[in-house]
């Protein structure tokens, strides 16, 4: 009997969209069908490009418009890795035609963005979920337990995700336009750590989040685009999450959770270093007093789990995409994946608000 499969078409031929070809094709149960471009040329040059890299077992099609993909009836899903500043209305317009959608994050430029997305998935049935890769991982599920069992309750989260821009960066790179990603670095890059610190409660909002714009750019009348942003978030009972993220540092992307038994140490929380296993470490120190000797016991333990990085079957982008597509298949929509989402976008709101008055911590309700 042969499986059924997800039909997907990706909308855009973003970067990252080529690392999500792959993806689709190692989920086992999706396959891709045809890749759009506002340039039947660039959707060609795309799929020559993939494929040269990691053939689809049948060859998508390139088609010259965004329209057109989401015209065809033998697509039931699709990818949408456009600019911040285009996704929302073309997300409620592959919703209109009928197809579920997984979408780039962050998937707006606010949180009404996000909130009108949801719903408008909602009402129509069909799933909608950001592209949070590391939330599929076995690495996160298997962590709960850990989390749970050995290092909570949880007192604080830290997390950083950074990356060297070249110096040209700023005048050249869609990342630093007020018109195509007015989030800059927050939206692409602490989008995540952001999206930790709420896994680590739980999903949980805070009752309080603030923030600073270290560096930005302007360009015209759009807004102060962020290059560097540094923020915080305040949780029930006192427990602080604090985060960094920049385009003018080295590569990082390391997050700790400390708690009351222990402290749990991830260095590659959003991309796992290369390699067919992931880490993480957990401390349970230990302080010893013996006369007048004091000695600090280190109490690490590795973790390891066996899930492959990135690019192959397991993985947590081969993950993402088998659980949104097994969701299709069976016609079980998970609305939660909105939810989390929406409150990723709130917080992340609240830290802009934030900066945006000099620091002041902004309230989040419940």
């Amino acid at each position: 009997m042969t499986q059924a499969l997800c039909r997907w078409g990706i909308l855009g031929a973003a970067f990252i969209a080529r690392k999500n070809w792959q993806a689709i094709a190692d989920a086992g149960n999706a396959c891709l069908v045809a890749v759009a471009s506002r340039d039947l040329q660039r959707a060609r040059a795309f799929i020559e490009q993939c494929q040269q890299s990691h053939p689809q077992p049948r060859c998508p099609e390139p088609l010259e418009s965004y329209e057109a993909l989401l015209a065809r009836q033998d697509i039931d899903a699709v990818y949408i890795p456009l600019p911040t500043a285009t996704r929302g209305p073309w997300v409620l317009r592959a919703i209109a035609a009928g197809k579920h959608v997984l979408v780039e994050k962050p998937v707006g430029c606010n949180a009404a963005e996000a909130a009108q997305q949801i719903e408008a998935a909602r009402r129509a049935g069909l799933q909608w979920m950001d592209g949070v890769m590391f939330m599929h991982g076995r690495r996160l599920a298997a962590l709960r337990t850990v989390v749970d069992e050995q290092v909570g309750p949880v007192r604080h989260i830290a997390s950083q995700f950074s990356f060297r821009a070249d110096d040209e960066f700023a005048q050249t790179n869609i990342r630093a336009s007020g018109d195509l990603e007015p989030l800059g670095c927050l939206g692409d890059l602490g989008w995540y750590c952001l999206r930790f610190s709420l896994w680590a409660m739980q999903e949980r909002l805070p009752q309080q989040a603030w923030g600073r714009i270290h560096r930005g750019v302007r360009q015209g009348s759009a807004a102060e685009v962020p290059l560097s942003f540094t923020g915080g978030l305040l949780f029930e009972g006192g427990v602080q999450a604090s985060f960094h993220c920049c385009f003018e540092a080295a590569h990082a992307q390391w997050a700790t959770l400390s708690g009351q038994r222990g402290l749990l140490r991830l260095d590659d929380f959003v991309l796992p270093f290369h390699g067919c296993e992931t880490q993480a470490t957990l401390w349970q120190s230990e302080f010893e007093v013996d006369g007048c000797r004091a000695n600090m016991h280190a109490g690490r333990q590795r973790l390891v789990f066996a899930e492959p990085s990135n690019n192959a079957p397991g993985s947590q982008e081969s993950a993402m995409f088998a659980h949104f597509s097994r969701a299709v298949l069976d016609a079980r929509i998970d609305e939660a994946w909105g939810e989390i989402t929406l409150r990723t976008a709130r917080v992340l709101e609240a830290c802009l608000a934030s900066a945006h008055q000099d620091g002041h911590r902004v309230p989040l309700m419940g």
